[in-house]
């Protein structure tokens, strides 16, 4: 059985589905990237009605560039990041959620929008700009079991992990699991879940500070390390880099700002590579105490994203596209009775297929 495709940032149609079915993903993929690249090609040269389906691939379920720790402490400082995530811990009383807390329950409503730049123009026409209104459901098992439903748009999403699988689904897309290693779902890390905002910035490294929306922060800095990074790479997009930003409120404590990008380089066999960075933005308002706890989370928070295309095969200069997301929690609940491990079970045949190829790992190579 062959490997699964790695769950991608970018949308398919029901022809790459079909290609998928019948064998030859790799040349399925190869494909996909072609068409993909093409059809961005073509949005930017001839402006047309804003993609649905590339604003719930790029915003509706991306995963955090780096994992979160296997133990923390909140008790231990050794470092500026470790005392900035201690005051973190103790503004957010997330200290509660370890090991008292089992599960968590969120449902929040998103609005998202895409605004095109062309040729990066600053310029930006109201016309083009269209809103989409959805609403999500996620469920959590501390800290490496979730799953999250979106509905944007007209069109339904997922993703989760059982903590050995990250997967998602898109009607486009179908089922796909994510290379590298297990990540948290970045929507989590938006203020909405301080424990594991605390396990991943506790390895962070402290590198100044900024002031943000008129507060002043610590900033810390994460970077996704190479080995996984050449895991989450194959022949034809290499990822060179992922870091995240995480801006820390030296008043409050509160993490106000989380910052992420990443930088692609897309190459088909035959053709010169293009560089595809994707930079997101969110910044978190409205801290709030979680009703019957002492644990506060961010109610509501914008997210701003930028997609910047640039090669020799994009004439005029780097072209990018603008998209946003404006989103509030409306409910969280702790503690949901019947939420259990057997909620986070991926789709079936990925589960086989993984297992299949862990077992295949320890076997001898007879062809040496």
């Amino acid at each position: 059985m062959q490997r699964l495709a790695p769950l991608m940032e970018e949308p398919m149609d029901e022809e790459d589905q079909e290609d998928e079915r019948g064998g030859g993903r790799r040349s399925k993929r190869s494909k996909s990237w072609k068409k993909w690249i093409k059809t961005q090609l073509q949005f930017i040269v001839f402006p047309k009605k804003p993609d649905m389906k590339l604003l719930l691939s790029v915003m509706g379920c991306p995963l955090f560039p780096v994992p979160p720790l296997s133990k923390i402490s909140l008790q231990q400082v050794s470092s500026s990041a470790q005392y900035i995530i201690q005051q973190f811990a103790a503004a957010t009383g997330c200290k509660k959620l370890a090991g008292e807390i089992k599960n968590t329950f969120v449902t929040g409503k998103i609005t998202m929008t895409m605004v095109n730049d062309l040729n990066g123009s600053a310029a930006v026409s109201s016309a083009s700009s269209v809103s989409h209104k959805g609403c999500f459901v996620m469920w959590q098992m501390l800290p490496e079991k979730w799953l999250i439903e979106l509905v944007g748009g007209g069109h339904k999403i997922s993703a989760g992990s059982d903590g050995e699988i990250t997967w998602r689904y898109t009607p486009w897309l179908g089922d796909h699991a994510a290379k590298g290693a297990i990540r948290p779902l970045r929507r989590a890390l938006q203020g909405l879940d301080p424990l594991t905002i605390s396990s991943v910035f506790s390895s962070a490294q402290f590198v100044g500070e900024k002031e943000i929306n008129g507060k002043d922060c610590f900033i810390l800095k994460l970077s996704t390390d190479q080995i996984d990074l050449s895991r989450r790479s194959d022949s034809t997009a290499e990822m060179i880099k992922h870091v995240a930003f995480g801006y820390f409120s030296q008043k409050s404590g509160l993490l106000i700002c989380l910052e992420d990008s990443s930088l692609t380089r897309i190459q088909i066999p035959g053709t010169v590579p293009t560089y595809w960075e994707t930079s997101m933005s969110s910044c978190m308002e409205d801290y709030r105490a979680i009703e019957g706890s002492e644990v506060v989370i961010a109610h509501s928070g914008k997210t701003d994203v930028l997609i910047s295309r640039f090669g020799e095969t994009l004439k005029g200069g780097i072209s990018v596209t603008r998209m946003e997301e404006k989103w509030t929690i409306d409910d969280v609940a702790f503690d949901v009775p019947g939420l259990s491990v057997d909620c986070f079970i991926p789709p079936k045949e990925m589960k086989m297929d993984f297992h299949h190829q862990d077992a295949q790992k320890h076997l001898p190579n007879y062809n040496r």
